[in-house]
């Protein structure tokens, strides 16, 4: 129940942090909310960049039911592992899209630090696409043996 509840708040403050920072960045000061939304391309792209993260929270989620309700060891674990797995080679995908614009950002702000943060955020996603992708390996073997032993008289 504890790691339920930190997933959802870990969603409820990236869901703030996307709705809540364009109004205080400094270039939308004046601008109303169509514009902010719906006419920055930039804003667009992170907001699609984030769909993967939360269908990786809401996997995370439904593996912690699986868990609770004594299905670790089962194929539909292993699917909810693998799916888990591609939301973190997307997310890797939209960070390596977005590092020409992060490269260009910190050559005309000088300031080395967005590379190195977006560097970071990829590097996140990489750890947690391999961990999945062992997990599911791990569990796929467990489910294996346990169907060859139950085979076994």
């Amino acid at each position: 129940m504890f790691l339920k509840m930190v997933i959802v708040l870990i969603g409820l403050a990236v869901l703030a942090g996307l709705i809540g920072l364009p109004l205080f960045e400094s270039r939308n000061a004046n601008a109303d909310l169509v514009s902010i939304y719906f006419k920055d391309p930039i804003l667009a792209y992170v907001y699609l960049a984030s769909l993967p993260f939360f269908m990786a929270l809401q996997q995370a989620f439904k593996l912690l039911g699986h868990i609770e309700r004594n299905q670790t060891f089962s194929p539909i674990a292993v699917k909810t592992l693998r799916n888990i797995k591609y939301c973190a080679i997307a997310l890797i995908g939209f960070g390596a899209v977005s590092m020409p614009l992060f490269y260009y950002w910190a050559q005309q702000e000088d300031a080395p630090g967005i590379v190195v943060i977006g560097l970071v955020l990829m590097f996140a996603y990489l750890v947690i696409a391999t961990a999945a992708a062992v997990f599911e390996r791990l569990l796929q073997n467990a489910i294996d043996i346990k169907a060859e032993n139950d085979l076994t008289i």
